[in-house]
């Protein structure tokens, strides 16, 4: 028997596993692969908005040098079904055709057009300029509000609409009541600009084709390996069980490859067609066009509160913007949205309504938060205008309004339970971390002396859902899968563990914190732990990863697995110590006789036995492996304080951020390193939609921020040194206590630097800055203010 001492791995600060290979350039991105015969896709794309095809001619590609094939959207849709949308929100919900390769029609520039496959890549991009195609040019539909008029051009002129949807929510005693009653009624706008993803790692697709047997392997650059093979399955008629994907490496997603695109399912077609397997990567800019984008919304909000501040009712009224076509969850986006605009404050009403509009531009879909940080934005946008408008400082004014912690577990006005939080605690450690009384002071001594350069001070307290799962809540938003998680245990001969997971990681760290999961409850070494994934072969059964799901479904889910093989094991080791189960202790992984705790065996040693299976009870099957599937029955709500302060230059426009510090509550820590790297990534991605990132569009419909020379992704450069800590109230809806991180930081980053622009100006007259606040948007703000009312009222108190 073999004495073992393993250190508790749960709340460890440990490196991750995976960034030997990472570091080492030892990865398999999709790029990378490459196999006997392989050919290259290319993919023609509209460079209009909106225009009919008269005429598309791609014989001429044939005649390039290298190239194999060419094809028109007609050549593949008898292969090709519509791309999927796995959301419809409403019975009545318009949901257009969606064919990969566009037919008769061009929707948004960068629609695909034709298809040349070539023994390069090279050959078949140059060869996309010999195809012609005649376009008749059709009105392009950019505005969100035009869209609606009866007489807007239509989008999908066969659906006799823009509108995609209406989707309403009304809770509390209703919003005119409230407002008859209310001393204090605020209406403001917001607009949320479009995001375009950037993750490291561009899209990327293999196919490789087995003929005799009718497989196909998909190697995708994806977030959604499961979902991506049924979904595949539904658009070709390739059945389910004759296709295998694999994300293989994945170089970052943010939402973006949380999609069914149509370039997968046109390598599908090509391969079956050629019997070749081929490979499509996309450049930058075309990806700019063709992964879709993020948020593109605009927020009227409206809130009703007394004279001291207290909040009574709430109303949001949104036009979303879809773009050309409803993808796989574009449509359910904002709706996650709808249940946390009341965030962690209490109020007698709520009312939401969001309409869903197309345009002609590239699809909107899930991107880091997913409708979450708008609704955020939105709240801590209109606190900061309450304090102002009653006076009182924008800490006090939350205050007035939080749930306590005492109240918990709490009944939201939207329909939501929160299981647990401290808002109180959190805000206190960010208050004092950010010196917030000192930076007042500061600010009051500056407004006094006219300074040139303002400083400001951004509050934002937030709550976030995450862990999506809970099926029978997604029945009810009529999502079309459940969000349970799945999670297998092999304890091998050797002792050695393999975990096999749903869930599918592309940078947050999976490897690492499920084999502290796994440690833990089976008391081995971290290191010989193996975590698999990623592979619908090797890990049969998930629902992979996105929504700050993986570790509060996922990881809860292996923990449970491995409590599973701890109870096989304990029938055996019960056996061979001749004792009964109840009489035995697992620590550390042995198991021991209450009071002779020289009869032990350890974990492993009981697994060698049982793989033996010379001495195991009778009936008992020879492994100790065992499997989870996990369905949450509730989400799981981080929370926070985040703080910022900046300086703005009145004569220039520019805006330094001067300090950052934020204050999260995730639950219980796995990883304190992990959490660390996910708070500022969100961090960088949230500023960066408060100060540099939009999509913009011309008014032909033309992507004008089509490269990275135009739109702006910040560099290390452009960012500040971030304080960062934590509070700890542990979830009560999964076995971790964990609440999730993932997206946290770009959740409350946004509101918090854009409070502080505004409270710098605010003694100028100025009360919003639309984002992304460049020094041209902040100059004119200036410029154009009128003047401020009464130093009482400039939220600056």
């Amino acid at each position: 028997m073999t004495d073992q001492a393993v250190e508790r791995e749960v709340g460890r600060a440990r490196l991750r596993k995976e960034d030997a290979r990472l570091i080492t350039g030892q990865t398999n991105w999709t790029d990378n692969i490459t196999v006997t015969g392989l050919l290259h896709l290319a993919i023609l794309r509209s460079p209009m908005a909106h225009a009919r095809i008269e005429r598309i001619d791609v014989s001429p590609a044939l005649e390039r040098p290298g190239v194999v094939a060419a094809f028109s959207g007609r050549d593949l849709a008898g292969g090709l079904g519509s791309l999927p949308c796995a959301w419809p929100v409403t019975e009545d919900m318009v949901l257009p055709d969606h064919p990969p390769v566009a037919v008769d029609e061009v929707r948004h520039a960068g629609d695909p057009v034709a298809v040349v496959v070539a023994r390069d890549r090279y050959a078949a991009a140059d060869a996309l300029e010999a195809i012609e195609v005649d376009y008749e040019p059709l009105p392009p539909v950019l505005d969100l509000e035009e869209a609606l008029a009866e007489d807007a051009p239509l989008v999908h002129a066969d659906k006799g609409t823009n509108r995609a949807y209406v989707w309403p929510l009304r809770t509390g005693e209703g919003f005119e009541a409230v407002r008859q009653r209310a001393d204090v009624v605020l209406k403001r706008r917001y607009r949320q600009q479009r995001l375009i993803p950037n993750a490291m790692e561009p899209r990327a697709v293999v196919v490789t084709p087995l003929a005799a047997s009718g497989e196909f392997t998909v190697y995708s650059s994806t977030q959604i390996p499961h979902i991506l093979r049924i979904m595949l399955s539904v658009v070709t008629g390739v059945p389910e069980h004759k296709l295998r994907v694999v994300a293989p490496d994945v170089g970052g997603g943010f939402g973006s490859k949380l999609q069914v695109y149509g370039e997968e399912a046109i390598a599908v077609e090509v391969a079956r067609t050629l019997g070749r397997p081929v490979k499509w990567t996309e450049y930058r800019s075309e990806g700019y066009l063709a992964t879709h984008h993020g948020r593109g919304m605009i927020q009227d909000i409206e809130i009703a509160a007394t004279r001291e501040g207290r909040l009574l009712g709430l109303k949001v009224d949104l036009i979303a913007d879809m773009g050309a076509y409803l993808m796989l969850v574009t449509p359910g986006i904002p709706i996650l949205g709808a249940f946390m605009y009341p965030g962690i404050y209490k109020m007698d009403s709520y009312e939401f309504n969001c309409t869903g509009v197309f345009t002609t531009r590239t699809p909107t879909d899930a991107y880091r938060g997913a409708g979450r940080p708008e609704a955020t934005f939105a709240i801590e946008r209109a606190m900061d205008e309450l304090a102002a408008e009653v006076g009182l400082d924008p800490v006090e004014v939350r205050r007035r309004n939080w749930i306590r912690h005492e109240e918990f577990p709490y009944a939201s006005i939207a329909g939501l339970t929160y299981d647990s939080g401290n808002y109180e605690a959190a805000t206190d450690k960010a208050l004092a971390l950010f010196g917030y009384d000192d930076l007042r002071a500061e600010q009051r001594k500056r407004n006094e002396r006219g300074d040139g350069v303002r400083l400001g001070i951004g509050v934002s307290t937030y709550t976030e859902m995450c862990g999506l799962a809970p099926s029978r809540v997604l029945r009810d938003l009529r999502y079309s899968a459940g969000g349970w998680e799945a999670a297998s245990i092999r304890m091998l001969p050797t002792g050695k563990v393999e975990v096999v997971t749903g869930t599918s990681p592309h940078g947050q760290g999976h490897v690492t914190c499920w084999s502290q999961i796994a440690a833990d409850v089976l008391g081995v070494p971290f290191e010989d732990v193996e975590v698999l994934h990623g592979d619908t072969q090797a890990a049969p059964q998930g629902m992979d990863t996105y929504g700050s799901r993986s570790l509060v479904v996922g990881g809860s889910a292996v923990h449970r697995a491995a409590e599973k093989v701890v109870d096989k094991a304990r029938k055996v080791a019960a056996h061979l110590l001749e004792a009964s189960e109840d009489d035995l202790e697992f620590k550390g992984g042995v198991f021991s006789v209450k009071g002779s705790p020289e009869a032990r065996r350890t974990i492993q040693e009981v697994a060698f036995e049982t793989f033996t299976s010379h001495d195991v009870p009778d009936g008992m099957e020879p492994t100790l492996n065992s499997e989870y599937l996990l369905d949450p029955e509730n989400f799981s709500y981080p929370h926070g304080t985040h703080l910022c302060a900046v300086e703005v230059d009145t004569e220039t426009g520019q805006t330094r951020i001067r300090s950052y510090v934020c204050v999260d509550d995730v639950g219980r820590v796995i990883n304190p390193v992990i959490v660390e790297g996910q708070v500022h990534g969100g961090l960088a991605q949230g500023i960066a939609q408060a100060l540099y990132e939009e999509a913009v569009y011309d008014a032909e419909g033309n992507l004008v921020s089509g490269t990275m020379a135009d739109y702006l992704v910040p560099s290390a450069a452009d960012l500040p040194e971030f304080v960062t800590d934590r509070t700890e109230t542990p979830a009560l809806s999964n076995p971790l206590g964990a609440k999730g991180v993932g997206e946290a930081g770009t959740i409350a980053s946004t509101p918090a630097v854009v409070n502080a622009i505004v409270d710098a100006l605010r003694p100028l007259g100025v009360h919003d800055v639309r984002m992304p606040c460049t020094p041209e948007r902040v100059w004119e703000a200036v410029r154009s203010a009128p003047p401020a009312r009464t130093a009482q009222k400039e939220g600056s108190a």
